[in-house]
């Protein structure tokens, strides 16, 4: 599975855009969920598409008036109709494919940065200047250890709450059990 904008020169959203995106998924007969990853690491469930094209959104309301989601094949698109601040993040598609939770790449949508012009004119060296240069070049991690890291605690806490729903299921089939083992047989 892939996710990726669906017009293919797009580097960066910009404010008031439409932005489209599409998930590729050709081994889910469950449809997809759409989700996005913000910058403080938060999750936020978008939809869930189903194979038919039904839509599930969050407190099973209709569609929020910021997105359509449609399906055409094996392709599942959400479109943000007006990307604003808020909307940020990184967009992914989470397919069941029994028994296993299965991720999309993540696909990155962050207003383009700005970067301001350095002076044009030199600045004066001197020794307490140049004592308090740092290296930035091995303070700075790898983007990509930071993503793979946050993905992975995210694949955690899905798992997480599949094995407490089975332990819940479980304790609720062994109280049955034993309610029913000590009623009092009839005559």
């Amino acid at each position: 599975m892939a996710v990726r904008f669906l017009n293919w020169s797009m580097k960066h959203p910009q404010e008031g855009q439409q932005l489209e995106l599409e998930c590729v998924n050709n081994n889910s007969d469950n449809g997809v969920s759409w989700i996005r990853l913000d910058k403080y690491s938060n999750l936020h469930f978008i939809v869930y598409i189903s194979k038919i094209s039904s839509t599930t959104f969050p407190g099973n309301k209709g569609p929020p008036s910021e997105f359509e989601v449609s399906k055409q094949g094996s392709s599942y698109r959400l479109v943000v109709k007006n990307f604003r601040a808020q909307d940020q993040g990184i967009y992914f598609c989470i397919a069941i494919i029994y028994p296993m939770l299965h991720f999309s790449t993540g696909q990155p949508a962050f207003f383009p940065v700005t970067t301001k012009a350095a002076p044009t004119t030199p600045a004066t060296t001197t020794p307490s200047s140049q004592a308090t240069k740092k290296d930035n070049s091995q303070q700075s991690p790898d983007a990509g250890t930071s993503s793979k890291n946050t993905l992975n605690s995210i694949c955690e806490v899905f798992l997480w709450v599949r094995v407490a729903g089975t332990c819940l299921l479980l304790l609720t089939a062994i109280t049955i059990t034993i309610m029913l083992c000590q009623r009092p047989s009839s005559p």
